[in-house]
This record gives structure tokens, C-alpha cells and sequence, in this order.
């Protein structure tokens, strides 16, 4: 019989040792559960490409949210779907307190004012082109884009936000709605900047979801090439100097190095958007009974907490919460 001292199986032999020695855990903390808002009354739609997702007018939407808190999940992302008459070039109806949006924000906050609120700040659910930024002869103008959306996020502050998330990748944006903030006196509203946003493939069902693919070209211009990896840590680091209180990483899965050069690089969180191509797939497995549906799930929201991410907007947000609450 030979000798082995070095037995690294010991630390796996029961499971109360397994969890003793784990590096990582999740916690209900953790997550971010993005939500979509429609207008009219008592509607609740699922989304076809998204198993398990709805959609949710105003009424509904107050009833979601309290049976999120009675499992734990206290934060969360809203997106609006509006209709095409409320659209336009120039974004107005995000500055609209009155309108679906706004309105919306600011019930929540009455009615849950713990909850942790984030918005979405790009003009692309209110623009006639479907766009992140303003279309002048088919090209993005990024400065008269981020005025836009500093006003939007000004107006987004006083309905009651607690954190504005610029999801557009224009240059200066986070400096410019950091000064908004502060002039309007709103210091103490947060940005968690999406500062890696790439290309991705992994968006499809969340346009459906909102109906909100570009009218023209992609997005090439201003998201992020997904062959690039150093410049990530440039967007990452001019969002940081500009006033950025976490950064955003988006896709999660497929840029688990991403994620965990930023939380290498700086001293703020970092936030992974596991998004709804990444949510589907693992749904369309698991209808397919081709994996264990609950073990890929919480493997794959592991895999992005141990990259990195202190922060983790998922689509799971719910059923994880569930999940860990039976300590299973």
C-alpha cells in the first residue's frame, strides 16, 4: 500500500464537511430580480420565450413584489413596455411623472418603501427607433443622448429610485448623471453602470419581452465587441472615476472572466446581468428533461458569484430564493 498524505477527497467525504470548507455561497441577498412593467389593468402575461416570466400591469406588478418580500427578494429592476403612440425621438415620455413609468416607481416606493428600487436609464423602451441613444441620420449622437438621460434619471430619482442604471454604453454618461443628481439633490441616489455591456446574442427573449429591438442596424456602435476583454476594464475604470457606485457586468455567463477582472481591478461591487438567453436556455434544457433544471440553475448563479459578482440580476431571483430557503 502506498503512502498519500496529500488527500485533498477528505475535505469531501460528508456533506457537513462540504459545507464547512465551501468557498462560495449565494445568498436571497444577493439578487436582483428583474421585473416588466405594461400598461392597462389586472393583467399578468407570460412570455413565451421565458418560461415562469410575466409581464404585469401597474396592480398586478404591487401584488408580484409583496410575494417577492415574503421570500426574501428585496431588490429589484424595472423595465417599461410602452405603446408605440407613447414613443418618440427625443424619450419624452421617460420625463413624464404622470406616465407608466414614473407613476409606477413612485407606488412602489409607497407601498414598499424598503424595497430596493432600480431603473432602467436608456432611451430605447421610449424611442421610436429602438435605440439605446438619439438616431440622427442612422448614426447614435452620444451627447445628445446623455443629456437625455440625465434629465431621465433626475425624474427617475424623484419617483422614489434608490439606484439608476444607465444601460446604454455612451461615453460620459455616468459623470454627466452623477452632476444631475447631485445639482437636483439627489446625492444619495446610487448608479450601478452597466460598464461591460457587449453585442450579445443572449438578448433575444428580453426584446420580446419588451418589443424593443432596434428598428434599424444593431448595436454594434456603442456595445462592447465580445472578442474584448482589456477594454472592459477601461469602460469599467472611466465609469469608477466618473462617480459609478457598482459596476455592471452584462452578459454573466459568458464573461465570467470579465466579471472577475473587474473584481480584481477595483475596490467597488461588481454586478453580473444574468440575462434572458442565459435564463432560457437553461428553461428549454430542463422542459426537454435533457438536465436537472434547479441544479443548473444554482450551479450556473454560483459559477457568477464565485467570478466575482457581490451583485446578480437574474431572472431566478424567485425560484432561487425558494430554492434556498429549503436549504437544499
Amino acid at each position: 500500500m502506498f503512502e498519500l498524505p496529500i488527500r485533498p477527497r477528505r475535505n469531501r467525504k460528508s456533506e457537513a464537511i462540504r459545507n464547512l470548507v465551501e468557498e462560495t455561497s449565494l445568498k436571497v441577498s444577493d439578487f436582483i430580480f428583474p421585473m416588466f412593467l405594461i400598461e392597462g389593468d389586472n393583467k399578468k402575461n407570460e412570455i413565451s420565450s421565458m418560461p415562469g416570466i410575466f409581464r404585469f400591469s401597474k396592480d398586478k406588478l404591487l401584488d408580484e413584489i409583496a410575494s417577492c418580500k415574503d421570500i426574501g427578494v428585496k431588490s429589484i429592476v424595472l423595465f417599461p413596455s410602452l405603446s408605440d403612440n407613447k414613443k418618440d425621438k427625443l424619450a419624452t415620455e421617460s420625463l413624464n411623472q404622470d406616465g407608466l413609468y414614473l407613476s409606477t416607481l413612485a407606488e412602489v416606493k409607497r407601498n414598499f418603501p424598503d424595497i430596493c428600487l432600480m431603473t432602467d436609464a436608456a432611451m430605447d423602451p421610449y424611442s421610436t427607433d429602438g435605440h439605446d441613444g438619439f438616431v440622427e441620420n442612422g448614426e447614435i449622437i452620444n451627447d445628445i443622448t446623455v443629456e437625455i438621460l440625465a434629465k431621465m434619471a433626475v425624474a427617475q430619482a424623484k419617483a422614489g429610485a434608490d439606484i439608476i442604471g444607465p444601460s446604454d454604453m455612451m461615453d460620459g454618461r455616468v459623470g454627466v448623471i452623477r452632476q444631475a443628481l447631485d445639482h437636483a439633490g439627489y446625492t444619495n441616489t446610487s448608479i450601478m453602470s452597466y460598464s461591460a455591456k457587449y453585442a450579445s446574442a443572449f438578448y433575444g427573449p428580453f426584446r420580446d419581452a419588451l418589443d424593443s429591438a432596434p428598428r434599424f442596424g444593431d448595436k454594434k456602435t456603442y456595445q462592447m465587441n465580445p472578442a474584448n476583454r482589456k477594454e472592459a476594464v477601461w469602460e469599467a475604470q472611466l465609469d469608477l472615476e466618473e462617480g459609478a457606485d457598482i459596476l455592471m457586468v452584462k452578459p454573466a455567463l459568458a464573461y465570467l472572466d470579465i466579471i472577475s477582472d473587474l473584481k480584481n481591478n477595483f475596490p467597488i461591487p461588481i454586478a453580473a446581468y444574468n440575462v434572458s438567453g442565459e435564463y432560457a436556455m437553461v428553461k428549454a434544457a430542463s422542459a426537454n428533461g435533457w438536465i436537472e433544471g434547479d441544479r443548473a440553475m444554482m450551479e450556473c448563479l454560483l459559477s457568477i458569484k464565485r467570478a466575482g459578482a457581490k451583485v446578480i440580476l437574474t431572472y431566478f431571483a424567485k425560484e432561487a430564493a425558494q430554492f434556498l430557503q429549503k436549504g437544499l
